[in-house]
């Protein structure tokens, strides 16, 4: 399969092969709260988690550290913020991660949008982030009747978005560090499914991160979509994958890399993303999420992937991938309290990829 890809990733200084977590920043979670000073230096991009709305559609975002009373041993802002310094002194991104499982950000306004500029721009130059991760869940996407072609979206809360980030994107330049972490439902899904429908049937929401991506694929730097808490998905043998082992990860990963048709449209094909803009994502534990693999299921899924041995069942039609990014974590605090078992198994055998 021959793919027509760009060969020159985006400056950035990332590893050719990347380490990335979400630390619980401004909440406890029943991990227990770690401190930014705390996080091993083997985490190559750390997403503060999370960045909230003031409404779900005010666009204004809020971050602020966990409570002491929640979080006992909390930093103050002066020693998180230096803690940051540190971290990006040792070639470490540190970006503010906006949404998560309870942040609803629907930009249907321009206000909205111009609100989230405005804010979000605010909480990275308080604490001189490196960017933003758009991790928006729930109903936050979604297209309206009559948005058919990802290529040219019409729905507001759509194409503010992409508007909102361009934006910061040209506010910040090239170094801007932009990261995405959409659930499977949202992007692999609009290989079946895209938005209500012809016949206004199906949830709107189903292949509505496509948009997105594709309209900010110049400036993404990687797309690490969430292979946990997902229903079966169809991949590109037309069969259905199920979470929980490295065909899944294998299946929906090899999507990004050599592109589909959107709701199996041969005339609205998504293109390919280059392999250093891709990773995947799965959970640091059992307790993490729903879809956990063991360290030689994550590690045999992407050999597959970069290599195109140890596939199991499933053929990559995307080839082999030798700049496939790396991996993605939900989270930094669970995997502590799992011992480190994500960081000590993944980031030596990421480190050791050619």
């Amino acid at each position: 399969c021959i793919r027509d890809r760009p060969t020159t990733p985006p400056p950035g200084g990332l590893p050719r092969h990347a380490l990335i977590g979400y630390l619980h920043a401004s909440f406890a979670n029943g991990s227990g709260y770690l401190r930014m000073a705390g996080v091993p230096a083997d985490w190559d991009i750390i997403n503060l988690a999370f960045g909230e709305p003031t409404s779900v559609t005010s666009g204004d975002i809020r971050f602020q550290l966990c409570p002491a009373s929640e979080c006992p041993g909390v930093e103050t802002e002066a020693e998180f913020t230096a803690a940051i310094r540190a971290k990006q002194r040792q070639g470490k991104k540190v970006l503010l991660s906006i949404g998560g499982q309870n942040g609803q950000v629907q930009l249907t306004t321009t206000a909205a949008r111009d609100a989230f500029v405005r804010s979000v721009s605010a909480i990275i130059d308080r604490y001189g982030l490196n960017g933003l991760d758009i991790d928006f869940e729930g109903h936050s996407l979604y297209l309206n009747p009559g948005d058919t072609d990802f290529r040219n979206p019409t729905t507001p809360v759509i194409v503010n978005l992409i508007s909102a980030i361009r934006t910061l994107k040209q506010r910040y330049g090239a170094a801007f560090v932009l990261t995405m972490a959409p659930e499977t439902f949202f992007v692999q899904l609009g290989y079946q499914f895209y938005g209500p429908g012809p016949w206004g049937g199906q949830d709107p929401r189903a292949g509505s991160y496509l948009p997105v991506i594709h309209a900010l694929r110049n400036d993404l730097t990687v797309l690490h979509v969430q292979d946990y808490n997902s229903g079966p998905i169809v991949g590109l043998d037309n069969q259905y994958h199920t979470m929980g082992g490295a065909d899944f990860h294998i299946a929906m990963t090899d999507m990004l890399l050599a592109g589909f048709p959107v709701a199996g449209n041969p005339n609205a094909v998504f293109p390919p993303l280059r392999e250093d803009q891709v990773a995947f994502g799965t959970p640091s534990s059992t307790s993490a999420g729903n879809g956990y693999v063991a360290p030689a299921g994550v590690q045999a899924a992407v050999t597959c992937l970069v290599k195109g041995t140890n596939c199991g069942s499933y053929t990559p039609r995307s080839g082999t991938n030798p700049g496939f990014r790396g991996l993605m974590t939900w989270s930094i605090n669970w995997d502590r309290y799992y011992a480190w078992e994500f960081r000590l198994n993944h980031g030596p055998f990421l480190r050791a990829l050619p």
